[in-house]
């Protein structure tokens, strides 16, 4: 999965839209609740850690079973510390990547079939940028 990184065009600035206070069943429907919980900001509520947060753009299929579709938003916090399990944005040898992290098998791995693991062991050039803490994909593409 190749990534881009996206630029900052101009300075965050706060969007506070409503939260109902009704859940949406992925199964049933339920009767319509128009009942206003919160306001919501998705600055608050997905970056936790504004100056060492970053966007990115995935490309390719390789991380679909973790829920990360091609051209995917990726939310990437640098101030964390990676750990077992994580998904993190990679330069392997200078070209970066969006991959699972496997401490214990020292590995970098997609996480759907088909794609060969990346050793970490040996000559490679490997800088870890971040860790993927959240993931916006598109889901009406008439939009």
């Amino acid at each position: 999965m190749k990534i881009t990184l996206l630029a900052r065009k101009y300075p965050p600035l706060a969007q506070v839209l409503p939260l109902y206070a009704a859940q949406v069943p992925a199964g049933f429907p339920s009767p319509a609740d128009d009942y206003i919980a919160d306001w919501l900001d998705l600055n608050e509520h997905l970056i936790k850690h504004p100056s060492a947060t970053f966007f990115a753009r995935a490309a390719g299929t390789s991380m679909l079973a973790a829920g990360i579709l091609d051209k995917a938003l990726l939310i990437v916090d640098r101030s964390l510390k990676p750990r077992q399990g994580d998904v993190v944005i990679a330069a392997v040898n200078g070209e970066l990547t969006c991959k699972i992290l496997d401490k214990r098998k020292r590995l970098l791995r997609a996480a759907s079939d088909g794609y060969p693991p990346i050793s970490l062991d040996g000559e490679l050039d490997l800088l870890v940028h971040g860790v993927v803490t959240h993931v916006v994909n598109q889901l009406c593409t008439h939009s």
